[in-house]
């Protein structure tokens, strides 16, 4: 058999099977189709070793996917290269309506020897166990969130509103308790969904413990304390963005950071005409909101809170000056823009880029204790 310095494998990944397509190294090289193989470590572990036998070094690449990246763990724990694609930034051909497993698995590994595929940042174990943990309890918040709106458009919808000034409190509680309907199926209505609420909020409470214990122990703890020195940044905001971001050390510039968010403008120029938009909005969706939240606090003047002091406790002197000229910058920039006549939301999504920016300079002053994979 014609040995080949390089083979690029491109695979087609699914829930029970992987379809196998393997391009030879040279540039017009041949390109096959392998075969499709169960999705089970063993299999592919027996179709890596077969590739292997060829005496050519292998390089692996898959779209990013619900399957998660145990295979290309597994891929780089046998001595060999794999990347995880953007599937988002995959070339496609205009018009080409046809898509297969073999089809797809073909043309990655076409574009994979041409060096046109985008790779994505993977997580190592610990960090994508915390990761996965901090999602939970955004999905407990946002449960929540759901069963509280349910119960209000219930109450909204037989005429029933609350004149207090703030709701979910003691007072609130009374009222709701002291509310009168004609049909008995209504009260059952009005007691689930009490209950779904308070079932939510333990729920939220017991994971968010689980995320502050959890941090503790992390490699990246040192990172989130560092990010909580800055305004607009609490725990939470801290934990989000670095279990999505993972150690920005990866990025050379800020600018990289701000496109990966989707926090740059969108533009549409040729010839003479300049024409830009919005935000992309093509990166990290939980990051980006997680900034654009903290951003909010920038409305205010600068000051240093005592909540701000606490967390400011023991960190370096570096990253306590980035913090305040970021606070110093970023309010005047706000007042500045409002001046200007800017929306507020389009001033506090331009603070949010500007935060991105100040993380990635305190992220370079602080390590985690244990370096993260990128």
């Amino acid at each position: 058999m014609e040995q080949h310095s390089e083979i690029f494998i491109g695979l087609d990944t699914s829930k029970l099977k992987i379809s196998v397509a393997v391009a030879n190294g040279e540039r017009n090289g041949e390109v096959r189709f392998y075969g499709e193989i169960p999705s089970d470590p063993g299999s592919v572990r027996s179709m890596v070793d077969k590739l292997a036998t060829r005496g050519a070094r292998l390089h692996f690449c898959y779209e990013a996917g619900p399957t998660g990246y145990d295979l290309h763990r597994q891929i780089i724990a046998m001595g060999h290269d794999c990347v995880v694609v953007a599937p988002s930034l995959v070339p496609k051909r205009p018009g080409d309506r046809v898509k297969t497993d073999r089809r797809d698995a073909v043309r990655l590994a076409q574009l994979h020897r041409a060096g046109e595929l985008t790779s994505v940042w993977v997580p190592d174990a610990g960090h994508e166990a915390v990761r996965d943990l901090v999602r939970a309890r955004e999905a407990a918040s946002d449960a929540l969130k759901r069963s509280c709106q349910q119960w209000q458009a219930f109450l909204l919808r037989h005429g029933r509103i609350y004149r207090g000034r703030t709701s979910w409190t003691q007072a609130h509680l009374r009222w709701l308790c002291s509310l009168q309907f004609e049909h008995p199926a209504h009260y059952i209505v009005l007691a689930e969904y009490r209950q779904a609420i308070e079932e939510a909020e333990v729920r939220l409470d017991r994971l968010t413990k689980q995320v502050a214990e959890t941090a503790v122990s992390w490699s990246m703890s040192p990172v989130v304390e560092a990010y909580q020195a800055m305004r607009g940044v609490g725990f939470m905001t801290a934990v989000t963005f670095v279990v999505e971001i993972g150690d920005v050390r990866r990025f050379d510039s800020p600018r990289p950071l701000m496109a990966f968010l989707g926090l740059v403008p969108c533009e549409s120029s040729t010839g003479e005409r300049v024409k830009r938009g919005g935000i992309t909005k093509a990166g990290n969706m939980r990051a980006r909101r997680a900034l654009v939240e903290g951003a909010w606090t920038y409305r205010f003047p600068a000051r240093v809170s005592t909540r701000i002091q606490a967390r400011l406790e023991g960190l370096p002197k570096t990253v306590r000056e980035i913090a305040w000229k970021g606070q110093v910058r970023l309010c005047a920039r706000y007042r500045k823009l409002i001046m200007a006549g800017k929306l507020k939301t389009v001033a506090v999504t331009a603070i949010a880029r500007e935060m991105a920016a100040f993380l990635w300079a305190i992220g370079q002053e602080v390590a985690p204790t244990t370096q993260a994979q990128s």
